[in-house]
């Protein structure tokens, strides 16, 4: 059996070499031509799986690494009876550490605390869930939205859209859909924008197309809105450079690439691939991960507890190195810019998930320690290495 896999998920040629004759290749080289003798593929975000891809080939199985699945014509692969998996999860707390990262950052910038504020999440999934305790972690005051779940459980947690605009941050967690009811697109349009609280803060790490770009530059040039981090643009790789400019942080649709991340959905396509062609197969773990960008960290106070933890998460994942990469990109012409997102992300850097680090933090409050634990990190005995 043949399979082509993107040669951004770790471990899954080595994992299924022993079974299956594997062609690991380049997102660029995943195209029709490659794909013609091909049991299975695996993809990620930047491969469009459609008519145009599979025809002629004899392609069975489609997997995509990745947590959202707008790059793939579901129903195409439903009609031709093509297998398909897709790794919602994989990478939520990539996701939600990159969120209050980003939050820490941002507060800093702004002279604000954390602890009080009303943070609105819309779509309480995978990430969304993590986010929510992330927020309650920090002392903020987390409202929910997310009306598939209202629906379904009756759960008077679940909020409509419109008691979330005096929220202080709003951050976006779902998928983008064009039909139904439930339809994303443009869900934060011209109208819900101007409706949020003035002086908020708009956060979307989920796709760009979710939010009319647009209307969310207009807002902060008029500044309605404080602030917006984006992680995601609409029409990218094409991204907007004066909305760039406006954003307080922007990076290249990163925000789900931690390393650990991108094992788990190793790991998914793995038993998915197993699971549909029979295979029998179990995952085998990798002997070793690379290490993080800091192995570990002795925590001392230093100013407030939100200030110490900014220090510990950015040493961990200093957000405004990805930002500065991006940013780096405003004074190139339109392709040039096209060109060095798809780099930034293809070429991004390991970055571990913080329970990679060690913390040794006996000498801080509890209250520290439990936002710590809840956050990934285990504490242990002070050692005299790495001070915050």
């Amino acid at each position: 059996m043949i399979v082509v896999v993107d040669a951004k998920n770790p471990f899954l040629s080595e994992a299924l070499a022993p079974c299956c004759t594997v062609r690991t290749l380049p997102t660029a080289e995943i195209t029709h031509a490659a794909l013609k003798d091909a049991d299975a593929v695996v993809v990620r975000s930047e491969t469009h799986v459609d008519a145009g891809l599979l025809d002629g080939t004899r392609v069975r199985f489609v997997g995509t690494a990745t947590i959202g699945t707008d790059h793939v014509d579901t129903g195409y692969l439903a009609r031709h009876g093509i297998g398909f998996a897709s790794a919602p999860g994989s990478n939520a707390n990539s996701v939600a550490e990159y969120l209050v990262t980003a939050l820490l950052v941002i507060a800093g910038r702004l002279g604000l605390t954390l602890r009080g504020l009303t943070l609105g999440v819309v779509g309480v999934g995978n990430v969304g869930s993590r986010v929510v305790r992330v927020g309650e972690t920090l002392g903020m005051r987390v409202l929910l939205n997310d009306p598939p779940l209202a629906r379904k459980t009756g759960d008077p947690r679940y909020l409509p859209v419109e008691a979330l605009m005096d929220a202080d941050v709003i951050t976006l967690h779902v998928p983008l859909t064009t039909e139904g009811m439930d339809a994303t697109y443009h869900l934060w349009d011209v109208h819900r924008i101007d409706r949020m609280k003035t002086g908020s803060v708009l956060v979307n790490t989920s796709r760009g197309g979710v939010v009319d770009s647009g209307a969310l530059l207009n807002s902060l040039v008029r500044k309605h809105l404080r602030a917006a981090v984006l992680d995601v643009w609409e029409h990218e790789p094409g991204i907007d450079p004066d909305l760039l400019e406006r954003a307080l942080l922007g990076t290249p649709h990163i925000a789900g690439y931690s390393f650990d991340g991108k094992v788990n959905a190793a790991r998914m396509m793995f038993e998915a691939l197993s699971a549909h062609f029979g295979l029998g197969l179990s995952w085998p773990p990798p002997a070793s991960l690379p290490p993080p960008r800091c192995s570990e960290i002795t925590v001392q106070l230093a100013g407030s507890e939100e200030d110490t933890l900014r220090g510990i998460l950015t040493r961990c994942y200093d957000i405004e190195d990805d930002d500065a990469r991006l940013r780096a990109t405003a004074a190139m012409n339109a392709a040039e810019r096209a060109k060095e997102f798809r780099r930034l992300r293809s070429q991004y850097p390991v970055r571990r998930e913080f329970a990679a680090t060690l913390v040794r933090c006996d000498a801080v409050p509890q209250s520290l320690r439990a936002i710590l634990a809840a956050l990934g990190y285990t504490c242990h005995p002070t050692s005299t290495e790495g001070s915050v």
